[in-house]
């Protein structure tokens, strides 16, 4: 190959650094009003009295809206395909408000400092309810926090809002309680995970216009293109027809922009007052009033042979969805879905749970989606059992993890399978990932750990893990590709390139088929009137999905061309050799290149636009495997970690750029150790974030990860373009739990709650060494 498999700079990347237009932001009209919000200082309560009166009399104020302005149509802010999965709970504006940073009422002005001195003179009276800051006690609380009669869900959910649960689900494989009875070791340990922030660079950003066809134009820094304007119709009782949205370049996502985040109220302003307007989120908004990951509680039971055969997996999870239920189920389902087929030889599996309203900001989408939460758990316990058994955990996962050629029955139950039938491991390099990774992390010199000296002792641990490629049967990807005079392409996408380099993949992808070079091929993606439909960046679908959609669309584009060419020379098509420039005749060697093919259509003989589009909806989500090896320095006296090294070993199928590929892995790992030892949304037990800015939610920087070691196994998915798979989110999964391994390692001490801070560790010790003493 020789466009595909190789290192090609990002066709975006020289123009952002040159300064060029290209955010949301940039697009926004000159005097567009600016639109701020009003938020909620308390986690519960309902707006008994608001007075806006002196605001809307300040001059440069446009409008003061409240929830009185806006139609009573619950929705979901959550970007996801239709019907949604997630409950409609939410309104535009609620005369109740569920967290500290809930929308109570909309300004626009014409400058920032009229917009924040009309904010300051609402009034507003509230009448205080009980919040619930506590998941653990949310469920069947006396504090109902969804008690309106108009919520409810698109399909079966588990939806129960008057016991303050968003969505629940159970399946199992086998008895799982006989089998836990039978088996010869049992572990039970429960896991916490905490809310962690996406600190994207680009903070919420969206402005509004009308233009010359009196439609309503957005420019958005979303993941979600085309949801964003079903769900704005939906809401705002605008025709889809006259409702366009553009999503330029992004400035980082994580899944925190796989929502709508003001969009409905620049839409709403612009539209009713024909003025254009714009909104960006300030860092202490995005920190309290837009998304976090979902905080957990899993309870983890395993059952083996005392010859370390795992025979059983029980599973429950509590799911912490905050004030709205956005994403609430799906998180959760992939909590199981994409972690517990890691160990398919079991007798018997079960995974169930809740997910619950708490007076918290909500949870929703966030790289990783759940299988971090449930990695860490899993991989975890199994390393506790490996200890029980006095096992070597390589070997223990050796024995017992899925290989290519298997299969797990939960893929069929949870909605990977093919038509009802479990999903088969046609690439799966896992066990190559376990070996190489633990030659380049030095296993066997170190495993379980080194003393360095008197203060520092060294320790290695690590954790497999498994993702997706996209959401079979549900999630479509599109493209279109133009043939234009001069023999270069115009490649049309609704995938939604955040700073992961899709336009650079999907364009490479065109260009191997169409045996052109990566600069012949001009990308426009991501305007949901030019470009075909897609549902976006998440789920790891881009590469497996649109890029499917994308080859397909290629190879028609190259059956026009060979159909034209043979017109021309007087042949069948399959008498004609092309090498990316020159249709030969095979017989008499006459011959025409791309570019006069490309005139002659355009300006000459059989005139025509040869144009191509394609879609694709995957059968299966063929998973991107990982084996992720941390190698730890730790101080016995102050807890403090240095880590030495991370090794990610990873089978994502071909690398279709092999420089992106290692950028996504090694920015998943980052946020991964982020989450592991760092990055803690803390809550105080009256509702208020405190970590609401950078000074205070500490993110690693290379001071702390100061070596990454990324490989990739050879492999080759057969239903992938050109042998892909996904590669977005599979990084980040291992490193809590990898690391957890490696502190148990040196300590002796299991910490079961993210992130692990020195504080924690020590405490461990504390407790280890008192029990200790009373024996």
């Amino acid at each position: 190959m020789k466009v595909v498999n190789n290192i090609n700079p990002s066709v975006d990347g020289k123009g952002i650094m040159m300064g060029r237009t290209a955010y949301s932001d940039d697009y926004a009209m000159d005097q567009s009003l600016i639109v701020k919000v009003l938020r909620s200082p308390h986690p519960y309560a309902k707006i008994s009295k608001i007075d806006t009166s002196k605001a809307k009399k300040l001059e440069g104020v446009e409008c003061v809206l409240t929830y009185q302005d806006f139609p009573r149509i619950p929705f979901t802010r959550a970007g996801q395909g239709y019907p949604e999965p997630s409950p409609h709970d939410k309104f535009i504006l609620d005369e109740f408000v569920r967290y500290i940073g809930d929308e109570v009422c909309v300004v626009a002005a014409s400058t920032d400092a009229i917009c924040d001195e009309a904010l300051s003179m609402i009034d507003v009276e509230y009448e205080l309810l009980e919040p619930v800051l506590d998941f653990e006690k949310a469920m069947d609380n006396l504090s109902v926090i969804h008690p309106e009669p108009e919520i409810h869900d698109m399909f079966p959910i588990g939806f129960e809002p008057l016991r303050n649960i968003a969505a629940s689900y159970a399946m199992h494989v086998g008895d799982v309680e006989e089998t836990i009875k039978n088996s010869e070791v049992v572990i039970k340990q429960s896991f916490y995970t905490q809310a962690q922030a996406h600190v994207m660079l680009e903070p919420h950003t969206v402005n509004a216009r009308i233009d010359y066809q009196n439609r309503l134009v957005l420019y958005s820094s979303t993941q979600t293109p085309f949801h964003v304007r079903r769900i704005l119709s939906q809401t705002l009782s605008i025709p889809l027809s006259k409702i366009r949205v553009i999503k330029p370049r992004v400035g980082g996502g994580f899944g925190g922009k796989q929502a709508l985040h003001g969009e409905m109220f620049v839409s709403y302003i612009t539209y009713t007052t024909g003025k254009p307007s714009k909104m960006i989120y300030s860092r202490k908004e995005v920190f309290e009033s837009s998304y976090t990951r979902h905080p957990m509680r899993l309870d983890i039971t395993l059952g083996s042979t005392k010859d370390g055969i795992l025979k059983a997996i029980d599973c429950y999870v509590l799911s912490d969805t905050g004030a709205y239920g956005e994403h609430a189920l799906t998180v959760f389902m992939v909590a199981g879905s994409k972690v517990l087929p890691l160990y398919n030889k079991v007798d018997s599996v079960r995974f169930h749970g809740h997910v619950v309203y708490t007076n918290h900001t909500s949870a929703g989408a966030y790289r990783g989606y759940g299988a971090i939460q449930g990695n860490y758990a899993l991989e975890s316990a199994i390393d506790m059992l490996c200890h029980k058994l006095e096992i070597d955990p390589i070997l223990f996962r050796q024995k017992n993890m899925i290989k290519e050629n298997e299969t797990s029955p939960i893929f069929a139950i949870m909605g990977e399978g093919t038509e009802g039938t479990a999903m088969n491991m046609d690439s799966c390099k896992l066990e190559f990932c376990v070996k190489r990774g633990k030659e380049l992390i030095g296993w066997d010199n170190i495993y379980p750990c080194k003393v360095e000296n008197e203060q520092k002792i060294r320790s290695v641990g690590m954790a497999i893990a498994m993702q997706g490629s996209g959401i079979p049967y549900i999630d479509m990807g599109s493209a279109t590709i133009k043939l234009n005079d001069g023999g270069f392409y115009n490649l049309m996408i609704g995938a939604t390139d955040i700073g992961q380099g899709s336009d650079t993949v999907l364009a490479q992808i065109a260009a191997e088929e169409l045996q052109t070079s990566l600069d012949k091929i001009i990308v426009y993606s991501s305007d949901t009137d030019l470009t075909p439909f897609d549902t976006g960046a998440y789920a790891s679908s881009t590469t497996y999905v649109s890029g499917n959609a994308v080859l397909r669309a290629a190879k028609k584009m190259k059956s026009m061309l060979f159909e034209e060419a043979s017109k021309v020379l007087n042949c069948e098509d399959i008498d004609i050799i092309y090498d990316g420039i020159i249709f030969t005749n095979k017989s008499n060697k006459s011959s025409i290149t791309l570019v006069d093919l490309s005139n002659r259509l355009t300006y000459n003989e059989d005139q025509q636009q040869l144009v191509a589009t394609s879609s694709y909806v995957g059968h299966k989500s063929p998973p991107p495997f990982m084996a992720g090896f941390i190698e730890i320095l730790i101080d016995k006296e102050t807890c403090e970690i240095e880590i030495v090294n991370y090794v990610s070993v990873v089978d994502c199928g071909t690398t279709i750029n092999p420089k992106l590929a290692k950028g996504q892995v090694e920015g998943g790992i980052v946020q991964g150790l982020g989450m592991a030892l760092y990055e803690n949304v803390v809550i105080t037990s009256k509702g208020k974030n405190i970590t609401s800015d950078l000074l205070n939610y500490k993110v690693p920087t290379r001071l702390e990860i100061k070596n990454l070691t990324t490989e990739f196994a050879k492999s080759y998915e057969e239903s992938g373009p050109f042998g892909a798979k996904s590669v977005g989110e599979i990084g980040i999964d291992t490193p809590p739990a990898a690391l957890a391994n490696a502190i148990e390692n040196a300590l002796g001490v299991r910490l079961t709650q993210l992130p692990m801070t020195p504080e924690k560790i020590r405490n461990a010790l504390n407790i280890k060494e008192k029990i200790k003493n009373e024996k």
